[in-house]
Parts: structure tokens; sequence; C-alpha cells
């Protein structure tokens, strides 16, 4: 028998655009969020901020007080030192900031008897447009479509990618589906992991996807792709969010859109 919840039926809601002149170029951002089938509530947490270019995805480690915790407190702590710091943007600024939540979540779930943690993936812009930053720990994902061609851009921090990179085991095996859910860097992780820090470039007619792996482990590449080229940002993250129900909606499910134009 099926320990589902039944749950109405769900519409994604995308966020409304939000336009960022940066110099050379202008971002368009909108994101969403949703339940699925699984969770009774949401444990991902979405940040698209009104103001800044800056967006962000955590994704809670299990559906329990500690999930919601290390979401909300690792999210709010690198928001609180972004805006602090804008608009100078420099990587020394952004590892102290990782040092902070990780501190933080940790602390937030000191009392708790369950474990209190996190991914977190976000990307900020520097004013002037010429380069942006990722910041990643855990599995949730950054992918760039630039000319075509989709890419991801950061690498998962699980067993089962160190264990397929490293042939110990073949990538749809029983054993590569089990060191999947093995996190070896998050957000309240007891030895405090540093983020990978990624400088990266933005040209126009660029779209770049932040997400949780509810939607990339339910979205293929070749769907990704496609609903990607879509000219609305607000039809790519709907699309996206749509597709993760219709695949079943296993967990919850965020994305963030952000599409590159020229100037003007």
């Amino acid at each position: 028998m099926s320990s589902r919840r039944p749950r109405p039926a769900e519409a994604p809601v995308p966020t409304e655009p939000h336009r960022h002149p940066l110099g050379g170029i202008t971002l368009e951002v909108v994101g969403g969020s949703v339940v699925g089938d699984r969770y009774p509530a949401n444990f991902d947490v979405l940040h698209v901020d009104p103001a800044l270019p800056f967006v962000a995805v955590a994704d809670g480690m299990g559906a329990g007080e500690g999930s919601r915790r290390a979401g909300a407190t690792a999210t709010g702590t690198l928001v609180a030192h972004v805006r602090a710091a804008w608009p100078e943007v420099a990587p020394r600024q952004l590892r102290a900031a990782v040092a902070h939540l990780q501190s933080a979540v940790r602390a937030a779930g000191a009392g708790l008897a369950e474990l209190t943690g996190c991914t977190l993936t976000a990307l900020l812009v520097e004013p002037d447009g010429g380069q942006g930053w990722i910041v990643q720990l855990g599995d949730s994902r950054a992918y760039r479509l630039r000319d075509g061609l989709l890419e991801l851009v950061t690498v998962d921090h699980t067993a089962a990618w160190l264990g397929v990179l490293h042939g110990w085991y073949p990538a749809d095996s029983p054993a590569a589906a089990h060191a999947r859910y093995q996190l070896t860097r998050y957000a309240g992780h007891p030895g405090e992991p540093e983020a990978d820090l990624l400088a990266v470039s933005l040209r126009a007619g660029d779209v770049w996807l932040l997400c949780t792996d509810g939607v990339s482990d339910q979205v293929d590449y070749h769907r990704m792709c496609r609903l990607l080229a879509a000219p609305r940002p607000q039809d790519a993250v709907r699309d996206l969010l749509d597709a993760t129900l219709a695949a079943g909606g296993d967990d919850n499910a965020t994305a963030v859109v952000v599409r590159v134009h020229a100037p003007g």
C-alpha cells in the first residue's frame, strides 16, 4: 500500500520576472517550487532577490524540523551576507559567508534529535555583469544553456558521483542508487566543508538553471534542454515543474531560470 497522502492537483506558480540591468547585459530571473506527491510539505527553499542579481536554492535533508531549519537558516544567512556586502562581490566574502552559515545551521539543529542539513546552490553576478559566482554545497545543481548546448556546471557532492567517476560501480547499479543519497558536503555538515566557488561568464543568449534534485532527477537532459530554450523564463520554470509532477512528483522540486539579454 502506498504511504503517499492524497493531494489536490498542484499547479506551478512562477514568481514575477525580475530584470537586472548590469553593464553590458540584462538578467531576467524567474523561480518556482512545487511540493510534489511524496512529502506533506515543501522542504526546499527558493530565493529570487528582488533588488540584486542573486538567486539561491536549498534542499533540506529529510522531511522534518531539522530539514526546515537548515534550509531557512542557510539561505537566510547567505542572503544577509550578500546584501550587507553589496556592491562588493569577492571570493573571500563568499567563503566567509559559507563558513558563517555552516556554523549557523549547526547551531539551529543543536537542540534537535535529528539531522539538520541542506544543500545550497547560489548564483551571484557582479554589478558590472562581467562575471558571476556560483556557490555550491551538496547536489542541487547549476546548468548553463549556451548556443544550444546544455552543460552541467556544478559537481554533485555525493558518494554516487565519486563512485561513478572512479569506476567503483556502473551509473545505473543499485550501489550507485544507494550512494546517491550519501552527501559528502552539505550545509550543517559536522566537518564544516568548504563550498565549491566557481567563477563563470555570462553572455547574451545564455540561460542558467539552478535546481534541486527534484528537478534534475525527474526531467531528462533532452527535455530540460528543450524547455529551457523557451523565450520566456516563466514558461521554462512552469514547464519544468509541471514535468516533475507528470513524472510522479517523487520529491519537492525547485527551479530558478536566469535568461541573459543584451542591454536595452
